[in-house]
């Protein structure tokens, strides 16, 4: 019962944020941006609880909690010092500038008016389009799993329902009501995190008997003493698995679009301290509890295609670890970072469409009527995430990875030089979106759909060290050799116009 109240408590005061905000998003600026006045502790909790969901506490920190021991807390390390540390040094300020001064809303705008070039907002806005959908797939997987484990709940329900819960809020207030919302749900989560680390390992005597049963667990590709080592036993893949989720955040776009909505340099600032403390604590924390996952979970369940469910880790974890009351604040805990997560996915989609699909196509479109239309548009990414979502072999760290893979390997390149250098070529954005997208696709369609499965068992006898048949390592390959590419094809090229450079350039002079 006293889960049933935290959650219905927790739902009033979203959807009231919601209506609330409603009030305040009377054109396009403030449904997408907020009026691009929010400051810190908003634009990092925004930050922070788009950057880590359900996607990680239940997906990733369990499957790699479960391959790699306590060495998987360096994916958190990554996330905070990579993720959120140098993404906020790096990008915050150069992003905030540059965005105002072409007065860009989304990233698939920065590309066109950075670069001058229509064709790249068109193309660029289909790829955010498409590959944000398996994301918001994989959100909704971890969170209904850990649902099913609370309520007893089918899987399907838990799914539909959380789509229709994300869809009224984010519908009623944009992006105010998400970044109100978010750091409601940051302090939740803060909170959530601590709490549920320390009754797990009281439930084992503490840390240090958790930490010696788990260097004692061994079987045919673990070797006994390494899952509590340092680097764990694979250290080539685990860097994998980091570079992925951290370098990633620098090229997503639901994600360096919170730097153009943040007020001002000083409020960058000081948001770089908070998100990096947040990363900290919430992804460092999460990985830390998913490495013990092996002492809680005695046999591994298998899904009906023969594969080990991962992503059932963590809820197992949860449900023989904690009391009652505690289950319902992680059930909190886990709804606060996926709905976050969700609304930044689902109005990030729908802002693309709308800005850079629609709108060319009808050029007296009116602020309200644009607004109405990304309403829809985010009720039907919902629809097409659910559907995708239903499948129950759809497993969390597949799903994450082709999106991120994709979305960050199109984008990473291009975006951080076009801040930064004015050498980048047209020619060299192009070569980016088609490796980015090309590796992932073709990785996917050769290894992860199992349409080839002789090529798989070939590739798996060769017995190499690093996993070529990970889609999380496929995604890490397509950003580096992004940052490569690009000014490879950029000292080749077409030069850009001086026209273009000096009015991308122009608002860090106007700044200074």
């Amino acid at each position: 019962m006293s889960i049933w109240v935290i959650l219905i408590i927790y739902l009033a005061v979203m959807i009231g944020i919601g209506v609330y905000c409603k009030k305040k998003t009377s054109n396009v600026s403030d449904f997408v941006l907020g009026g691009r006045s929010l400051g810190p502790w908003f634009t990092a909790f925004a930050y922070g609880t788009s950057y880590f969901s359900a996607v990680v506490f239940i997906g990733y920190a369990g499957q790699f909690g479960w391959a790699y021991g306590i060495s998987a807390t360096w994916i958190g390390i990554g996330n905070a010092l990579i993720g959120s540390l140098l993404a906020w040094l790096v990008l915050g300020k150069r992003t905030r500038i540059m965005t105002k001064h072409l007065e860009a809303t989304t990233m698939p705008e920065f590309f066109e008016r950075r670069f001058g070039c229509k064709k790249l907002k068109i193309v660029s806005a289909l790829i955010v389009f498409i590959f944000l959908i398996p994301y918001t797939a994989s959100v909704y997987n971890g969170l209904s799993r850990l649902f099913s484990m609370a309520f007893g709940f089918d899987y399907a329900y838990c799914i539909i329902a959380m789509a229709v819960i994300t869809a009224v809020y984010v519908i009623l207030g944009g992006y105010m009501a998400t970044a109100i919302n978010d750091f409601v749900q940051g302090i939740i989560m803060l909170g959530g995190i601590v709490a549920v680390i320390y009754f797990a390992l009281a439930e084992k005597g503490g840390l240090f008997t958790a930490m010696k049963s788990l260097a004692e667990v061994s079987d045919a590709g673990v070797p006994q003493g390494s899952l509590g080592s340092l680097f764990g036993p694979d250290p080539i893949n685990l860097l994998g698995v980091v570079i992925l989720t951290s370098l990633g955040t620098w090229g997503l776009p639901q994600m360096v679009q919170k730097f153009y909505a943040i007020k001002d340099n000083a409020s960058i600032k000081r948001g770089t301290v908070i998100s990096t403390l947040f990363a900290v604590v919430v992804s460092g924390g999460s990985y830390f509890l998913g490495s013990f996952g092996r002492i809680f979970v005695d046999n591994l369940e298998v899904g009906s295609n023969g594969k080990p469910v991962y992503d059932s880790i963590i809820p197992t974890l949860l449900d023989s670890a904690l009391p009652d009351i505690l289950i319902g604040i992680v059930v909190v805990l886990v709804l606060s970072a996926s709905m976050s997560t969700l609304s930044s996915l689902v109005l990030t989609s729908s802002a693309t469409l709308t800005i850079d699909l629609i709108k060319p196509l009808r050029s007296n479109m009116g602020e309200k009527h644009m607004v109405r239309i990304m309403r829809i548009f985010i009720a039907c990414f919902l629809v097409i995430s659910v559907v995708i979502a239903l499948n129950p072999n759809a497993y969390i760290t597949t799903l994450m990875s082709i999106s991120w893979g994709a979305l960050a390997g199109a984008f990473l390149a291009p975006f951080l030089y076009g801040l930064f250098s004015k050498k980048i070529t047209r020619a060299a954005v192009w070569a980016s979106f088609i490796s980015g997208v090309g590796i992932t696709v073709v990785h996917m369609v050769l290894f992860s759909l199992g349409w080839f499965p002789g090529l798989v068992e070939a590739v798996q006898g060769l017995g190499w060290k690093l996993n070529i048949l990970s889609p999380i390592n496929a995604g890490a390959f397509a950003m580096l050799f992004g940052l490569v590419l690009v000014p490879v094809v950029s000292a080749f090229t077409k030069k850009p116009e001086q026209e273009i450079i000096d009015h991308a350039f122009a608002g860090y002079q106007s700044e200074i």
